[in-house]
């Protein structure tokens, strides 16, 4: 059986949120699991950044996604915020290509139009249509972790073509 299994990340310093979607031969999409890795914001951002990795290299261990997509940068509320965010992303990056997955990343509007259809779409919607794509019932899905699905979806609907 040929299936490929992609880890989605939404990265943050405070709360990084991940989805792992499966495709199978058949193209059909099935979820495998969603949630959030967060951080203490009383720690050091050096503190943060081991716990982040650590545990994304936990999920990277039980899961084994064999891809990995990722949210790229393009908002932060301030200075200081861009410059955590950045660092989360290092990491994230970091304990992906130490396991040799094959990373991509996309922008914010490459996911909601891939996901929606409509680049300008709202976190509730984008929230919304991942349950409805991954047939997602019983599942609490917060936004941090709707958005990596969504991440994971947008890659997958990339590389099919």
């Amino acid at each position: 059986m040929n299936t490929t299994r992609v880890i989605g990340i939404d990265p943050g310093s405070i709360c990084c949120g991940y989805g792992i979607v499966e495709r199978d031969e058949k193209k059909n999409l099935r979820f495998i699991d969603a949630g959030i890795i967060r951080l203490p914001r009383n720690r050091a951002l050096s503190e943060r950044l081991r716990l982040l990795y650590k545990s994304l290299s936990e999920l990277l261990e039980e899961f084994s996604p064999s891809e990995a997509a990722i949210e790229k940068v393009f908002f932060a509320k301030s200075i200081n915020g861009a410059l955590g965010l950045g660092h989360a992303r290092g990491v994230v990056l970091l304990a992906l290509a130490q396991r040799g997955i094959q990373i991509m990343e996309y922008s914010p509007n490459e996911v909601k139009k891939s996901v929606v259809g409509y680049g300008r779409a709202e976190k509730s919607q984008v929230q919304k249509m991942v349950k409805n794509i991954l047939t997602i019932k019983n599942h609490n899905l917060q936004s941090d972790s709707a958005d990596a699905l969504a991440v994971a979806i947008c890659h997958l609907n990339t590389v099919r073509f």
